[in-house]
């Protein structure tokens, strides 16, 4: 098999391919290794990956239509993971074009390239940011998502509204995957547990936003993982939506456990054996109060739930952290969340 990853320089991305790897898939990634937060990580994550056989890395940006058509037109992809996207809730509030580029016209860009090969299955991350401020949990695939709270959630319904169309008008396999607060060793620095753990191991104090009040569905990144990897060999199958044909299937991937905020910097406070400086702040433009995942549908049809406890996943978390980020040279992103 020979996989497309895009975004494979990221945090889902580069785990994906580690996977693909070890099960002696084929992988070719792209990114654009674009400056969101700190290059260096992207490139220590990449370093990683190319010196593996049987992984190829270009250098891509998806809004360019030109470089994916060619991209699809010199390869030939049995399956394509999309997990390159502008990510971010309050950074669409600064740079509403980026979303914009990356994760619209991005992703018509790539289901062009799907639409005109033979792709068995295109396998696309949502977000659990589409259920916008829903207080109807836990979150069900089936919910109405038509109201979200932010820029970087409205990309992400669009996304999972021309994925449906695409799949209808040309009979492409395709799934999404809302994800559920993705935490883990080689995550991204602009995360809330990213900038806790580093402002805590250095003394400074964190802010927390709602004064605490907030709950999320955190799922470790090996959840993710598994979750993805199950999927992606369960092509969906013919279903009618209110008329329109489309082999489409929509899933939460989420711990369906979601913790108050304050328990959570409990268990990174625990893990680091130290206190945090508490900035209790007023909500955020964009946040919404709990996230909470529905995951029956994944688990009846590919036997997964999300397993990891909060305080292995932390751990699992510090332990990188210390190494990595702190004592490595590899890496030597000493301020990435700064």
């Amino acid at each position: 098999m020979k996989i497309l990853v895009t975004g494979v320089a990221g945090f889902i991305g580069y785990h994906l391919a580690q996977r693909l790897l070890k099960e002696g898939i084929e992988v070719l990634g792209i990114d654009n290794l674009n400056d969101y937060y700190d290059v260096r990580l992207k490139k220590a994550r990449l370093e990683r990956l190319v010196s593996q056989p049987g992984f190829q890395f270009e250098f891509l940006d998806m809004s360019d239509r030109t470089l994916v058509t060619q991209l699809f037109q010199n390869h030939s992809f049995d399956s394509v993971v999309h997990l390159a996207a502008q990510a971010g809730v309050r950074y669409s509030l600064e740079n509403p074009w980026a979303y914009v580029d990356s994760n619209i016209t991005g992703f018509v860009n790539l289901l062009e390239g799907c639409r005109h090969s033979q792709i068995q299955h295109l396998v696309f991350a949502s977000s659990s940011s589409v259920y916008g401020a829903n207080t109807k949990v836990p979150f069900a695939v089936s919910d109405n998502v038509d109201h979200p709270v932010s820029l970087y959630a409205a990309t992400k319904k669009a996304n999972e509204l021309m994925a449906h169309t695409y799949s209808h008008l040309y009979q492409i396999p395709i799934t999404g995957l809302r994800f559920f607060t993705v935490y883990g060793p080689w995550g991204r620095p602009d995360m809330a547990y990213f900038k806790f753990v580093q402002a805590i191991a250095q003394g400074k104090p964190i802010d927390v936003y709602n004064f605490g009040k907030m709950q999320r569905d955190f799922t470790y990144i090996d959840d993710i993982i598994e979750g993805i990897f199950r999927v992606m060999h369960k092509p969906p199958q013919t279903t009618t939506l209110q008329g329109s044909q489309a082999l489409y299937k929509l899933y939460n991937i989420g711990n369906n456990q979601p913790l108050e905020l304050m328990t959570f910097i409990s268990a990174i406070e625990k893990a680091l054996g130290k206190e945090a400086k508490k900035n209790f702040l007023p909500m955020q433009p964009g946040d919404v109060l709990t996230t909470y995942a529905d995951v029956d549908d994944l688990m009846r049809d590919v036997g997964f739930k999300p397993t990891t406890s909060i305080e292995e996943g932390i751990d699992h978390f510090v332990q990188w952290y210390r190494e990595y980020m702190i004592s490595s040279p590899l890496v030597g992103v000493h301020s990435a969340a700064a």
